[in-house]
């Protein structure tokens, strides 16, 4: 480990070992930049308080892009208390990977949670509220995970539709841009009307991303409530 490097913790999750990892910015001086939990902060810890006594890694980047040390420090410092956490759009991993490489991705998102369009959340929460309510843990707990499964199963049909639709809006910004350097204003309104289009199509997924991300949220806490009581 070194200063500016991306490094990572496996965290439980769900009381399984090693379903996700937990991401931070190595500062070079023992301490560690990432999103704190429970306080969803970004803070600057110590690196026994970032990995919790467990195994710390340098998360991997291939031959892309990437910010000096200094530099990727910098940046994380820059956010140092922010409170933004989003599980799907702005996670731990999300954070160290824009401080890194001036993109903020999350492999580890694409990868466990999938699909989201044909999905009544309302309705699919509903019956796990009700139970919750009642006195059977065993059956609540079964509850959460079908829904966490349902939710699994449905992520990555509109995960892949979001993504296209925002390429489609850098695409046609693009043409607007060239069909404007070539006088052709006709072809530029033509362009933009094409981007706003697909504008709307992204902010309505990512909405329906966003209330997915809440829920899943959500459910993750009931589970751990209910471990506790048991």
């Amino acid at each position: 480990m070194a200063k500016g490097d991306c490094i990572y913790v496996y965290r439980n999750l769900w009381q399984l070992d090693g379903l996700y990892r937990h991401h931070g910015i190595d500062c070079g001086d023992g301490t560690v930049i990432h999103y704190r939990k429970p306080s969803e902060t970004i803070e600057r810890t110590s690196l026994e308080t970032f990995s919790r006594g467990n195994p710390v890694y340098v998360a991997e980047y291939g031959d892309g892009f990437g910010y000096i040390p200094h530099v990727v420090v910098e940046r994380a410092k820059s956010r140092l208390g922010e409170r933004e956490y989003n599980l799907l759009f702005n996670n731990c991993e999300h954070f160290a990977s824009w401080c890194k490489t001036g993109v903020s991705d999350s492999k580890q998102i694409k990868d466990f949670l999938p699909n989201i369009s044909k999905l009544d959340t309302s309705k699919l929460y509903e019956p796990i509220k009700q139970a919750l309510k009642g006195k059977d843990s065993r059956n609540a707990q079964q509850l959460l995970a079908e829904a966490l499964t349902d939710i699994k199963s449905v992520w990555d049909r509109i995960q892949p539709e979001y993504q296209k639709a925002i390429a489609e809006v850098a695409a046609w910004e693009q043409v607007a841009k060239k069909a404007l350097k070539s006088d052709r204003e006709d072809l530029a309104r033509a362009a933009i009307a094409r981007k706003l289009n697909y504008q709307k199509q992204a902010s309505k997924l990512e909405i329906e991303l966003s209330e997915l991300a809440e829920m899943t949220e959500n459910i993750v806490r009931n589970q751990q409530e209910l471990n506790y009581q048991n």
